[in-house]
């Protein structure tokens, strides 16, 4: 019985030490969100823009792509702004509902979306000439509008069972990395097979299982991209993780909540750079729409 008491206690200690933000934290955290939001929705209405005018990516692949540009984009439209009100905001409860349901929404989306982004990578290499009639632009718009509608419903249960809503989302984000993690094994592993059959002597074109000659060197530049976008989720989204653990455990981290949300919606404005980066298309399609609105 000590024993328990003594967790108790220390459970207690830990979870008042995190709930206490020193004074003009908030105010820092508020003006950096909003800052974030400025960014996110700046960077990622050029790449809405951009990938419209971009037509060497499979329209299934934009489209996912989209999808997680349109998710970033409402977190620097709503959810950031929302959070630095909340941060400086006298009602507290209300404030804090609404961006832990906003944010549930659009990070289900993004580790949804992400984690299909990996998957279309993966059958790209594994159906060869049955990809195009597999992934359609039709199935993607339906995978899209069940991840939004599965992204609403646990905002609602977050709403309705704060409890509930946290172990899900736990869940949602376990999925999503794994399903990331085995799709990029799977990619690794298939590539080197092929660079044996290189080495053994099969042209530089060869052909994979379905006898679709394949850009080796592009689709790895394709993958390449993809995976950095997925790194960075991951950087931003293991807090999360670690939150929700605190959290289920009783822990409530006023320091630590607000440092968390930052990270998670850090990774909206970090995805603009990441396509400029690694994707050369976008990057000039971005130029291209900078130079068009300088001059206009």
């Amino acid at each position: 019985m000590a024993n328990i008491n003594g967790d108790g206690k220390f459970t207690s200690k830990l979870s008042r030490a995190l709930s206490l933000p020193p004074a003009g934290v908030m105010e820092f955290f508020s003006a950096l969100n909003i800052s974030l939001s400025i960014t996110a929705f700046l960077g990622n209405g050029l790449i809405l823009i951009s990938l419209h005018k971009v037509s060497s990516i499979h329209p299934p692949t934009k489209l996912f792509f989209r999808c997680l540009a349109v998710t970033d984009l409402c977190v620097g439209l709503i959810a950031q702004p929302f959070y630095a009100t909340f941060l400086l905001s006298r009602i507290r409860e209300v404030s804090e509902n609404v961006v832990n349901v906003v944010s549930f929404i659009l990070g289900a989306v993004s580790l949804f979306t992400s984690a299909a982004i990996s998957v279309d990578r993966l059958l790209a290499l594994l159906l060869g000439l049955r990809y195009r009639h597999v992934v359609t632009l039709k199935r993607a718009r339906l995978v899209i509008i069940c991840f939004w509608l599965i992204g609403a419903s646990l905002g609602l249960i977050r709403w309705w069972r704060a409890d509930i809503g946290y172990v899900l989302a736990f869940i949602v984000l376990a999925l999503s990395l794994l399903t990331s993690i085995f799709c990029y094994t799977r990619i690794h592993l298939k590539l080197r097979h092929q660079q044996v059959q290189v080495q053994n002597h099969f042209p530089q074109g060869e052909e994979n299982g379905d006898g679709m000659p394949l850009n080796i060197a592009r689709y790895k530049k394709t993958v390449s991209s993809v995976l950095w976008v997925q790194l960075a989720l991951v950087a931003c989204y293991v807090p999360v993780g670690i939150f929700i653990v605190l959290r289920l455990n009783g822990i409530r981290g006023g320091v630590y909540f607000m440092v968390k949300n930052t990270l998670l919606f850090l990774n909206s404005s970090l995805n603009p750079i990441l396509y400029c980066w690694k994707i050369r298309e976008v990057k000039q399609a971005v130029k291209d729409t900078i130079r068009r609105l300088y001059c206009f």
